[in-house]
């Protein structure tokens, strides 16, 4: 072994260390392949993934490593991810957004007997709350229930009918819609003050409620809020209310509406079913006999069962 081979750089010469050390050079090398490898390469690596894919486990970031050609132990990978605090935690502290027990009138659910076969034939609404590191704050979102797009949106740190009105506002001016729409949501005073009900009846919608106390009643607007929730708001760490409305914003319009896939419209972006739709309307008188298999999926899928958005 030649003496440069035998140095480490800028260093004593490992021959001389290991007589200095009473310390055989075999000890030595057999010492030097029992260290670790340097994470730093593998670090940047898991960064990339966990960047580019927020949702990922240590598990998921394991076997893209190895698609990556990088082969690494799953508890090395579980190691790092737990140093760099890039572990998905998600948090469940509840807070109640529905307040049922008021003297307003409530509506029976229309939606339970209704067949919805396209566009602006049912919206389906819903509030949700947003915890920031200082206080609370509160989503509205209105959904068409056939394309699963999110037509209504508003945030707010109130929880009234403000709330709830500026986001059926938001929806009326992006959408011409017919009259005898359907309206469903649950019976929370947001949604049966009279404000509100008489805007959406100047509107020519009909007015439908959920059940008190079955949130399955409206599995179109429980489903997006849980994919909001996992998706976005608990892998975020918003500043402020400001920083979490631009967050929240981007999600439900750029990645929600037009970049992720729903199974049941046929794994499709909403914005692209709806312009699927639009595009056979065109071509031809819109049927039930002239719908592509995915539209006929996702219309049975919207009364009958509740499969993941």
């Amino acid at each position: 072994m030649t003496a440069e081979r035998d140095t480490e750089a800028g260093a004593v010469p490992v021959v001389r260390a290991c007589e200095l050390t009473s310390v055989s050079r075999s000890w030595y090398y057999d010492r030097q392949r029992r260290v670790p490898k340097d994470d730093t390469a593998l670090q940047d690596e898991i960064e990339k993934i966990v960047v580019e894919f927020a949702g990922y486990g240590y598990r998921r970031v394991t076997k893209e490593l190895e698609r990556r050609g990088q082969i690494a132990n799953h508890k090395r990978v579980l190691r790092i991810m737990r140093d760099k605090s890039w572990l998905c935690r998600l948090q469940r502290r509840s807070r109640r957004t529905t307040n049922s027990d008021h003297g307003l009138p409530v509506f029976p659910n229309l939606l339970k007997e209704a067949t919805v076969t396209g566009l602006n034939q049912a919206w389906v609404a819903d509030i949700t709350y947003i915890r920031l590191p200082a206080e609370f704050v509160f989503l509205a979102a209105i959904l068409d229930a056939y394309s699963r797009k999110v037509v209504g949106w508003h945030l707010s740190r109130r929880l009234d009918v403000s709330l709830s009105l500026t986001a059926l506002e938001c929806a009326l001016a992006k959408r011409q819609i017919p009259p005898g729409v359907i309206h469903h949501s649950d019976q929370g005073v947001q949604y049966a003050a009279g404000e509100y009900v008489a805007r959406a009846r100047e509107a020519g919608m009909l007015l439908s409620m959920s059940r008190r106390g079955q949130p399955k009643d409206n599995p179109q607007a429980e489903s997006f809020f849980r994919t909001l929730k996992m998706e976005q708001v608990y892998l975020s760490e918003y500043l402020d209310f400001d920083d979490a409305h631009a967050q929240i914003g981007h999600f439900i319009e750029a990645v929600y509406n037009h970049k992720r896939l729903h199974s049941a419209i046929g794994y499709l972006p909403p914005v692209e079913f709806e312009a699927k739709l639009a595009a056979q309307a065109r071509a031809e008188p819109l049927s039930a006999a002239s719908l592509l298999p995915a539209v006929r999926a996702g219309a049975a899928a919207v009364m009958g069962r509740s499969p993941g958005l």
